[in-house]
Order: C-alpha cells, then structure tokens, then sequence
C-alpha cells in the first residue's frame, strides 16, 4: 500500500465498519463510497494535491470520511483537536499554509463554533452528515511524491515544551504504525475498538481508527469522554479499548461509585499518552480481570515505539520491546543505564516543516530519532521510560526523575492524579507537587507519605492539592502551565509557612 485510503480496499462490503457517535451503523462500502464523494467535493471546492488542509474535528464518521478523502487526493491532513483555542486555530493555519479547513459540526460544537466564525459553507452533504468548509486561502501546494513517502499527515505537536513544531508524517510512517498495531493486538474481523482517544492524535488515528479498519473490525466512535457511555460500550460488547491513564481512573472512580463491577467483553486494554503508575495498573487489572498493557511513543515516531506484548505482559512498569522493525538503543548512559531513548526506523517522522534546523537537532545522521526522553533497557530489551530529559530535576547535585514522585504519589489512597515538575529556587531546583484527590489530605500528610518511601531529598517541598490539573484534549498533564495557574495558590501557601 502507498497510500491510507487504500486499507479499505478488499473489506467485507456489508460489514460494518463504523458505529458513529449519534447511533448510525456505516458499512465498509458505505464508508469508502463517501470517501469518493468527499474527495470530490473537496476537489471542486479547490483542493489540490500538496495542498495542507486542516481537520478540526472531534471523532466522528465524517472526520474519518475527510481523512481517508484528503489522502485520495494527495493533500497533507493538518490535525487539529476542535477544542483548540481561536488564537491556536489561526496561528496553526498562518505556519501550516494551509488551503482551507474542514469542520465536523454534527459531532462537535467546539468545531461548529469555529466554522461560524471563518464563515464557513456547506459544500455538500454525505451520508454521515454536512460537509462545512471554510474559504480557500492563498497556499502554494508541496511537492506530491509517488511513492509511500508523500506526506499524509502534518501534526503540530502541543507546545507542551516549548513552542510547537510541524510533525510531518509520511503514508509510510502511517501505514506501518497501523499494520504493527493491528498485527501486536492481534486485531481481526471480530473485534470491536472503542474509539475514545482523539483521531487528531497519532495514536487514536493510527493504531486505534486505521488499525481497526485494516483489521476488519469495527470501530465505535467516541467524540468525548463520559464514563457512563464508556460502560455502556463495554457492555455492549467492545473488545479492545485504548485510553489514557486518566480514562481509566475516571473509570474506576465511576465504577466505584455506581457501586458495581464492570459488565464487559474486553479482552485487550491498554494505556498510553502519559505515564502509568504501578499502583493504577493493578487496580484497573483487578476490576476489569485482565493484564492492562502499556506501550511509548512520541509524535515524531508515528507515534509507537514500545508495547507490552499480548501474550507477555509486564507489571514492573515496563513499556516492553521495541515494535518490529524499530531499533532503540539508549545514548549516554549513566552509571545506571538511564540515558536518552534513541529511536530509528519506518515509523520516523520526515522531519519538521519548514524547520530545517529543528529538524537536524531532532534527526540524526544515521537516522536515530532523538526523544526528549529518558530511559533504560533490561536485559531482555524491554524499555522504562524513566522522564523527560528538559523535566529532570537537579536538587543539591541529586539526579530527580518526576515520574518516580508522581507513582508514589499516586500510591495514596486519597490521590487521583498528580504532576512533579521542578522550580529554580535560590541556586537550587526544588520539587513541586500537584495532586487532585478524592478525599480530605493535607499537604503535610502527602509530604510524609512520600518521606516514608523515598530518600529525603526527592520530598516534594510543597505539595498543592487542587481541583484540577490542566490537561490537553488527549489527557496529557499540560506541565508548563502548572506553575503560572496556581501561582497565587503557590504564594499564599509560603506566605503563611513564612509567618
């Protein structure tokens, strides 16, 4: 295969291969058939071949429809989340250079919202619902590629370190992404995946939404998370279900709540998109019966790198091997073999758009992905990510990594989730803690716990409990924010440890 919109070539006409989020069954035929007419719409409207378009979509059928579409026509598919701001929204639009935008308005009124005001027109109606486009802009197309190496996707990363960089992904990168992930989970015709994670993530597109459709299954789309509709689809018979680390608390919280045990046909779950602490893990085993496997990855990588394997799953916190066909090897390693994770292979991104500079700093030579990331290999080749290299904290010359507090955190019974990051405070770095939790804990309390389990230079100095954590539509803790939103908080806090 060249390109993503070819994965439905040869499915089961009269299977079904979607279940959109309002209730509608769509067949693979169905689905295919409407990607044609997307195209063509499209096509009349003004996009061409190397045009950058963006999606700013919440899962749906029409997203997955605009997608497979975009790729018909050799247009680069410009994710973004509906929920982004106007101000995120435009400024992905000026670097990205991009022909137009297309909304999902049925499934989102985050997407509605912005197609309102960039004066958008419906240029048709599909099947799965109205085709809303904004304006063509002024854009000069990119250079179209034959073969695998085309450009599909261009990701903008979250700006979550620093400002955001064009992921440029080729049909390539996706495609393999999408055959690992389906061959790893052993997905067939008889599975069905619950749709949560955001298509205009890398991971819910690739190793959930094409997977699945690779594989024959079907796939139940999710625009937003509600525990209860979650429920609802495990009962109902879905059989592999993705999600991030917070997902899952939230369900066991619900669960917990509802006072019952969860009525479900699961048999793979998996968590990513964050660190999974140890003690989450186990609970969410014990409730659901079933190993919870855990893989890495980054955006760059397309994005899998590591997986617990479904017949060798791991409850040391392990992220497993690398993927087939995926080298990782770690660089520098200290005295314990924690270095920075080195990543090369078909899933590598081609670079980032119009960042040459960026790009080399980020790529390699000999083609090794440099991460970001912190880790270290067992003897068996499975990978613990460790933390984030720009996250470790350096407290009186001690090395701290963010995620061993965060899982000792996340031991206390009272803590539902938490973030570690560090703060330069008079020639040194302290470690701040935020924690939500689900019951009355003071900070001291906290801070105990943690001194009871650690040496005493990895206690948090402080310890806030907030009401909530800022995270990105996917989960992910947005930890650059962390200090700016609870400043006032911060300061109160040390003026009265002052007085």
């Amino acid at each position: 295969m060249r390109r993503l919109h070819e994965i439905l070539d040869g499915r089961p006409a009269a299977t079904i291969a979607l279940l959109d989020h309002d209730g509608r069954e769509i067949s693979y035929d169905a689905l295919d058939r409407m990607t044609h007419e997307m195209a063509g719409l499209l096509a009349a409207h003004g996009v061409r071949a190397g045009d950058r378009v963006i999606l700013l979509s919440e899962n749906c059928a029409t997203f997955l429809v605009a997608a497979l579409a975009l790729s018909r026509l050799d247009a680069w598919i410009v994710l973004m989340n509906a929920r982004a701001t106007e101000a995120e929204v435009d400024r992905i639009r000026e670097r990205s250079g991009a022909r137009c935008v297309i909304f999902t308005p049925e499934a989102s009124a985050a997407s509605l919202a912005h197609a309102t005001r960039m004066k958008a027109t419906e240029i048709g109606r599909l099947d799965c619902g109205q085709v809303l486009v904004s304006p063509i802009f002024e854009a000069e197309p990119e250079p179209v590629e034959p073969d695998a190496g085309q450009v599909a996707v261009l990701m903008y990363t979250s700006g979550t370190v620093g400002e955001p960089k064009g992921v440029m992904l080729t049909h390539g990168n996706l495609l393999f992404t999408c055959n690992a992930g389906a061959e790893m989970r052993s997905l067939s015709p008889s599975d069905v995946m619950l749709g949560l994670l955001p298509g205009t993530h890398i991971f819910g597109l690739t190793s959930v939404m094409l997977a699945t459709l690779k594989s024959g299954g079907r796939l139940v789309l999710m625009p937003r998370f509600d525990p209860d509709t979650v429920l609802d689809h495990l009962a109902a018979g879905v059989t592999v279900m993705p999600a991030v680390p917070q997902i899952f608390a939230s369900l066991l919280k619900r669960l917990q709540e509802r006072g019952e045990a969860p009525r479900h046909s699961l048999r793979f779950i998996y968590a990513g998109g964050a660190p999974v602490d140890l003690s989450l893990k186990k609970k969410v085993e014990a409730v659901f019966g079933i190993p919870l496997h855990i893989g890495y990855g980054l955006t760059e990588a397309s994005p899998s790198v590591s997986s617990t394997r479904l017949d060798a799953p791991r409850d040391d916190g392990a992220t497993g091997p690398a993927i087939k066909g995926v080298e990782v090897v770690i660089d520098s390693p200290d005295e314990k073999g924690v270095g920075e994770i080195l990543v090369r292979g078909p899933n590598v991104m081609k670079g980032y758009y119009q960042n040459p500079e960026a790009t080399a700093q980020t790529l390699r030579e000999d083609g090794f992905l440099r991460t970001g990331d912190l880790g270290v290999l067992d003897a068996d080749g499975s990978l613990f990510v460790v933390g984030r290299l720009k996250e470790l904290i350096i407290h009186s010359g001690f090395n701290i990594y963010p995620p061993e507090v965060e899982t000792v955190l996340m031991e206390h019974p009272s803590v539902t989730l938490c973030a570690v990051i560090g703060r330069a405070r008079a020639g040194n770095e302290d470690v701040l803690a935020f924690v939500t939790t689900h019951g009355p804990v003071s900070e001291q309390e906290l801070r105990d716990w943690v001194r009871a389990r650690m040496v005493s230079y990895k206690v948090p100095a402080r310890v806030l409990v907030v009401d909530a954590l800022p995270q990105a539509p996917t989960g992910k803790i947005l930890k650059t924010r962390l200090l700016g939103q609870f400043s006032q908080l911060l300061d109160e806090k040390e003026e009265a440890t002052d007085a």
